[in-house]
């Protein structure tokens, strides 16, 4: 374990500068500018819709957004909980209802109910804090990796894939879908590995991610909102990575999902998001994530636990 570093104003974190608002981030502008309806009442439209359901960080994102528009500046969230408990209807607006559960002098609890066809798809659960120091301070040390400016972005990646004649006939309709997604987020894998190697992965992963434009520094809980958005990307599919070449996905949801927040941080600079399953069974996954600052101090650590059902991989044959 290694003492955190002291956050600074800036953080030094981000190899980015500070654009005029016209590039400002579509995660600020429109996934999670929430429309106020009444007190504690607000409404939420989509961006992304990856599937036939809701993106579940698009929820965990605008549900933190409601729950930090409750209280006051002075406060910044430390903890969320969350359960999806019904699909979300991408045709649809998200409802998001507040339930200011309690206000003390140091924390204070917001309960959010995400409501479609008047009925809850999401509840959750997020704690604030006042600023408290203290003397009691460790973290474990960040992995060594390249830094982010060395590696590839996931659309590079994807377009050398596609130029591979023998990947791009046997993994053509996966390619080109993943290529066609504007994804508000920008991804650098460490490592990526081969998609010949499959057979070889272990249910770890790391990549960079930062949110795609400018937020600025801002308000914190602003960039907590978007790292809440930014975390369930790609993160269930860690607990898939020693089994994709044996079993083809027949269904994966997001079952709950809980964040910790340690250190001010940008969302709009590169962190490492380092992901591992240490456990999957009984048609269930289980992974952690911690979201590493550049300068190397722990900002963020996740948790999930999702529904993972699978077919058998059916071989081509060679006849």
């Amino acid at each position: 374990m290694s003492s955190p570093q002291a956050p600074e104003d800036g953080q030094g974190c981000g190899d980015r500068g500070d654009p005029p608002g016209d590039l400002r981030s579509v995660l600020v502008t429109t996934v999670l500018n929430l429309e106020p309806l009444d007190e504690d009442l607000f409404r939420g439209r989509h961006y992304w819709v990856p599937a036939k359901r809701l993106f579940g960080g698009q929820i965990v994102g605008q549900a933190l957004v409601a729950a930090a528009k409750s209280v006051s500046e002075d406060v910044h969230v430390h903890s969320l909980h969350c359960y999806f408990v019904r699909a979300g209807d991408p045709k649809v607006p998200v409802l998001y209802q507040v339930e200011r559960t309690r206000t003390g002098s140091s924390f204070s609890v917001r309960s959010v109910k995400a409501v479609q066809h008047g009925k809850p798809i999401f509840i959750c659960q997020a704690s604030f804090q006042q600023a408290q120091p203290s003397p009691m301070q460790h973290q474990f040390s960040m992995p060594t990796v390249p830094p982010p400016e060395e590696l590839l972005d996931c659309e590079t990646l994807i377009d050398q894939y596609l130029r591979d004649p023998n990947l791009q006939k046997r993994y053509p309709l996966v390619l080109n879908r993943i290529a066609a997604q504007e994804v508000p987020i920008e991804i650098k894998p460490v490592n990526p590995s081969p998609l010949s190697q499959l057979q070889r992965m272990e249910p770890k992963q790391m990549f960079w991610v930062r949110a795609r434009g400018y937020i600025g520094e801002g308000d914190m809980k602003m960039h907590c909102c978007v790292a809440a958005y930014i975390s369930d990307y790609a993160f269930l599919g860690t607990a898939l990575l020693p089994h994709q070449w044996q079993h083809k996905v027949h269904f994966m949801v997001s079952l709950d999902h809980s964040m910790w927040f340690h250190a001010p941080f940008r969302a709009d600079h590169w962190m490492l998001y380092e992901c591992e399953s240490p456990w999957a069974g009984g048609s269930r996954g289980l992974v952690h994530g911690r979201l590493w600052r550049q300068d190397g101090v722990l900002a963020v650590t996740c948790a999930q636990e999702g529904v993972i059902r699978v077919k058998p991989q059916v071989s081509e044959s060679k006849l």
